[in-house]
């Protein structure tokens, strides 16, 4: 049977889609961890620079880099140390802000990123948006206004952390899809991990070291495990089926991470989290939606000027 071209864009595997939930649940453990670390007092620069060590140990072995280690050779390293300098801070930042939110508060938040992306994408990439996605970034912002709730008392410094966390993430994809045209999958992940690690080392020296007992350590292994697995299971999805395909199922960590936080924390986000996380999902599912049209129109467009066009729908 032939499958149509539209049909492939929406169309994924039951193993792609298998890839994808486990890669956003391994990432509700790394950030529940996270949490638990941080609140337990442990240097937010070490647990970091140990989620990175453990990510750069674990990557070769998952792609059994021994076999052609030319896969890791980077064409620019400096792009690559900039690029994880980016990933560092937004991994920083996000720890600093469990300290003080609700896990639902920091995912809901870091859920804007793709609409942040489609706005510097224009002035980065030359990828301009419609009217139509400027008004669902508006409507994301509005989100992310009811989450925080600025002047009404709500709006504190985990807050500026969890944005903080989100444009660092944002450039660091930015710079992702940049340097994916010359840049082999293999050594992106394995120098977003390397170089951060790299960076942290030194301050090691300036960090105070609490008490860390045997269960934290253990914690703090397995940071590397969720999160370096993570992005193997989400290389895996991509292989199988298009990023339109497997866009909604990120979404799925707001209920792992509603669940952790009340299980663990014994939190649970209050109506007004709930509210702003769901316009924030809505705008980005929506911004999907509009991506995936223009691709299809831009296959139909039968010369330049209309393609040009479709761009701007």
């Amino acid at each position: 049977m032939v499958i149509s071209s539209r049909q492939e864009d929406i169309a994924a595997p039951v193993s792609a889609i298998f890839y994808m939930v486990a890669a956003y649940f391994l990432f509700s453990f790394l950030d529940t961890s996270i949490k638990y670390l941080a609140v337990a007092g442990i240097a937010p620069l070490f647990i970091a620079w140990t989620r990175f060590a453990g990510h750069a140990v674990l990557v070769p072995a998952l792609f059994r880099g021994w076999r052609d280690p030319a896969r890791f050779r980077a064409v620019s390293p400096m792009a690559h140390i900039v690029r994880g300098a980016f990933l560092c801070g937004s991994t920083i930042f996000n720890i600093l802000a469990l300290r003080y939110l609700q896990l639902a508060e920091t995912t809901s938040i870091y859920f804007f990123g793709p609409m942040v992306i489609t706005a510097l994408a224009g002035p980065l990439l030359g990828e301009w948006a419609g009217w139509r996605r400027w008004l669902a970034i508006l409507t994301g912002f509005v989100g992310v206004l009811v989450i925080t709730r600025p002047g009404v008392g709500v709006f504190g410094i985990g807050h500026v952390f969890a944005l903080c966390s989100m444009l660092s993430n944002s450039i660091y994809v930015i710079m992702t899809r940049r340097m994916s045209t010359s840049e082999t999958p293999e050594s992106l992940i394995f120098y977003s991990a390397l170089a951060p690690m790299i960076l942290l080392t030194p301050t090691l020296w300036f960090t105070e070291w609490p008490s860390i007992g045997p269960f934290h350590w253990l914690v703090l292994l397995l940071l590397g495990l969720f999160g370096g697995l993570g992005h193997w299971c989400l290389i895996q999805a991509y292989r199988q089926a298009t990023a339109t395909a497997l866009a909604p199922y990120p979404y799925m960590q707001m209920v792992w991470m509603i669940a952790f936080g009340w299980l663990v924390f014994d939190q649970f986000p209050d109506n007004w989290t709930l509210a702003g996380a769901g316009i924030i999902v809505a705008s980005g599912l929506y911004i999907l939606h509009r991506e995936h049209r223009l691709r299809v129109k831009n296959r139909a467009a039968p010369d330049a000027e209309t393609e040009a066009v479709a761009k701007k729908l």
